[in-house]
C-alpha cells in the first residue's frame, strides 16, 4: 500500500514508450526523435543517457529500452539486455531461425552456451528474481521454438 506522501509526489505520466536502440547509438534521428519528439522530452539528453549507459556493450547490438515520459516534459528509462533470441542466434552463428522449427534444424548450441545466456539475462529487471535454472529452462525453450537444437556438448 502506497504510503500518502508517495502518493503526493508521484508525478502523472504521460505516455509509456518501448524502443529497440542498437548499443550507443542512440541519435536524435528516427527511430529515436520521432517516439520522444511527440512527447516534448530532451532529446539530446536521452541520446546521451542512453549511450553511457550501454557503451560495455559491442555496438550494433539491440537493447530494448522503456521509457516513461512525464506530462512535466521530464522522463526516466530502464534499459534491458538485448533479446534471448539474438543471444541464441549469435552463438549459433545463424541469420535467422529455422522456417519449420521441430522439422528443419538451423543448428545446434550447447548447454554452456544457455547458460551464459541465462547469466547475462539475470540482471535484467524482470529476471531478477528468477532462478538461473529457470531462465535456463526459457532459453531452451525458445531454442526450441526457433529450430535451434540444444545438446550437451558439441561433438
Amino acid at each position: 500500500m502506497a504510503t500518502l506522501k508517495e502518493i503526493l509526489t508521484r508525478r502523472p505520466v504521460a505516455a509509456t514508450i518501448r524502443l529497440t536502440v542498437p548499443a550507443g547509438g542512440a541519435r536524435p534521428a528516427p527511430p529515436v526523435g520521432p517516439a520522444l519528439g511527440q512527447y516534448r522530452l530532451n532529446l539530446m539528453a536521452f541520446c546521451k543517457d542512453f549511450n553511457a549507459r550501454t557503451q560495455k556493450y559491442k555496438p550494433d547490438t539491440p537493447m530494448s529500452v522503456t521509457i516513461t515520459a512525464f506530462k512535466d516534459n521530464t522522463f526516466e528509462f530502464t534499459v534491458k539486455s538485448p533479446s534471448a533470441t539474438w543471444y541464441l542466434k549469435k552463438a549459433a552463428g545463424i541469420e535467422s531461425g529455422s522456417g519449420r522449427p521441430g522439422h528443419v534444424e538451423a543448428s545446434t548450441v550447447t548447454l554452456k552456451h544457455v547458460y551464459e545466456i541465462a547469466k547475462v539475462k539475470q540482471s535484467d529487471p524482470y529476471c531478477q528474481y528468477m532462478s538461473l535454472e529457470s531462465i535456463c529452462k526459457s532459453i531452451i525453450g525458445t531454442a526450441n521454438t526457433m529450430g535451434i537444437k540444444v545438446v550437451k556438448d558439441l561433438d
